[in-house]
């Protein structure tokens, strides 16, 4: 069995974001929380909850379109039983996000009743829109303004300042940096932020990593691996992450001279087409059956 990929990235940045967040949250009236579908809790920056304080929040698990559909309905059950207000979308294509402004409408119906009591019915909505890195901040944003407002940019650590942009209908989003938090409590946690590429592949050995997601997705998404790679169902249950991972060089033609399997090449081809959602709708992160972080 193969080590749990070592993760630990808290570069300074992050840690002016956390400040610039802290900032900025006087100023708006909402703050969208974004995860990955794929991992909903280990997606979740457990300093949110000290730095927002009572601050209405509304979780939005992104990418939903890679990850498996049940266990998204299972962990949106989890959220709400929790009392806390979630839903899933894809911030790239745009599904699901109809009900978006709606769910932020509601959940600040209080305050805007009391802004229309007041006269002030043009009162802008400001919304604050905070994440780890790669989660889909600035697609979001971009599938809500009808434009490239913000920068996308398919790798973690690309919005480097704060970005309001306005939508119709009085509503403005402010983009936060990604931010990831000093210290990961479970290493899991960080090898899954790896795999859907919320941490930054220079600071990763990608050989190991793509034996690890082999490891971890063989015994339970081995038809999703084999029909993939073109693989015998048994071929993949019955073969070490390794011998695996070097199987798959030679059935994709990744061959150095002496024609041995370039399985550094194929490593690279593994994750990138996971993330991509090539192997199918895959959920990293079950969701629990009992008790848990809220």
């Amino acid at each position: 069995m193969a080590e749990i990929v070592p993760v630990q990235w808290f570069p300074g940045h992050m840690a002016k974001t956390r400040r610039l967040m802290q900032a900025n949250l006087k100023l708006v009236d909402l703050v969208v929380e974004l995860a990955d579908a794929r991992v909903p809790q280990s997606s979740r920056n457990p300093e949110l909850d000290h730095l927002l304080g009572k601050k209405p929040r509304l979780l939005l698990l992104n990418k939903s379109d890679s990850a498996d559909e049940e266990e998204t309905r299972r962990w949106l059950r989890w959220y709400k039983d929790r009392g806390i207000a979630a839903m899933a979308a894809d911030c790239r294509s745009g599904k699901e996000l109809g009900q978006f402004l709606p769910m932020v409408r509601s959940l600040l119906e209080d305050r805007i009743a009391q802004w229309e009591a007041r006269g002030e019915t043009g009162h802008a909505i400001r919304v604050m829109i905070v994440g780890i890195p790669n989660v889909g901040k600035s697609s979001l944003i971009n599938r809500l303004a009808g434009s490239k407002r913000a920068k996308v940019e398919d790798r973690p650590g690309v919005t480097r300042g704060k970005q309001w942009v306005t939508l119709e209908g009085g509503v403005e989003l402010l983009d936060m940096p990604g931010v990831l938090w000093p210290k990961f409590q479970e290493p899991e946690a960080g090898e899954r932020l790896a795999f859907v590429g919320s941490v930054k592949d220079d600071v990763i050995d990608m050989e190991h990593l793509a034996v690890r997601l082999l490891e971890v997705l063989a015994p339970r998404e081995g038809e999703k691996i084999a029909a993939r790679y073109r693989l015998g169902a048994e071929e993949v249950a019955g073969l070490e992450p390794y011998d695996l991972l070097e199987l798959i060089a030679r059935r994709r033609g990744m061959l150095l001279s002496g024609g041995h399997a370039n399985t550094e090449r194929a490593a690279i081809t593994i994750v990138d087409e996971f993330r991509g959602g090539l192997w199918g709708r895959i959920t990293l992160e079950p969701c629990p059956q009992g008790e848990g972080r809220p």
